[in-house]
């Protein structure tokens, strides 16, 4: 008699709860835009990776653009916290340096992610703008929030200089994304020293020389 032939084991499938499973989309779907351009990501094929339904998947994220929304929230989240992290009561030059610093290496690790947030990969939607804006307010925020902020803040012109200069940033930061052959250090430099450089617009360079003094430990 020929033997029986043997059931082929049942795949174990690893049930995650809703908040699990979200994060765990959510993530895929970052890493896929992150990659790809918006229109090349394709929900079927996240779907299959996830090893779900496309009507399960629909679940957490009722639409591609409510995914790629939800990426560019989680990235500008981890922006903010970057910059949160670094302590308040450091000398101005010191604080800026070290904020600057702090940004860039969340910039280098988000890449594409982070050109996409800031350039709206997906066109005009205010829901982008939304989360694009929330990243400059946190920064402004976190900005007068220091001592020398605080301080600064009494004068209109200051948080106009404060935003002009958030977009420098931005910008040039995209820029040393795509051409890594200019130095990282150098980046930092100019960055805090057009940071400086607008608030002697702001108090003049008597009140600079007061802030500058912070360079010094």
């Amino acid at each position: 008699m020929s033997k029986a032939k043997k059931k082929p084991a049942k795949r174990k499938v690893i049930r995650l709860d809703n908040e699990q499973r979200r994060a765990e989309l959510l993530a895929m779907g970052q890493a896929a835009f992150a990659k790809k351009p918006y229109d090349e990501v394709s929900i079927d094929d996240l779907a299959a990776k996830a090893k779900i339904s496309k009507g399960l998947f629909y679940y957490y994220f009722p639409t591609k653009r409510d995914l790629y929304i939800a990426g560019l929230r989680e990235t500008s989240r981890g922006l903010t916290k970057t910059l949160t992290s670094v302590p308040r009561d450091l000398p101005p030059r010191d604080r800026a340096t070290a904020a600057v610093d702090a940004y860039l290496d969340s910039v280098a690790k988000l890449g594409p992610a982070f050109i996409a947030l800031m350039r709206g990969a997906i066109g005009s939607d205010p829901r982008v703008s939304e989360v694009v804006e929330a990243v400059r307010r946190g920064i402004a925020d976190e900005f007068f929030a220091s001592p020398v902020g605080r301080l600064l803040e009494s004068k209109p012109l200051s948080r106009v200089a404060i935003r002009g200069w958030i977009g420098m940033v931005e910008a040039a930061s995209i820029e040393w994304l795509a051409d890594r052959n200019v130095a990282r250090d150098g980046v930092r430099e100019l960055l805090v020293d057009q940071l400086f450089s607008v608030l002697t617009g702001v108090v003049g360079s008597g009140g600079l020389a007061k802030l500058e003094a912070g360079r010094k430990r």
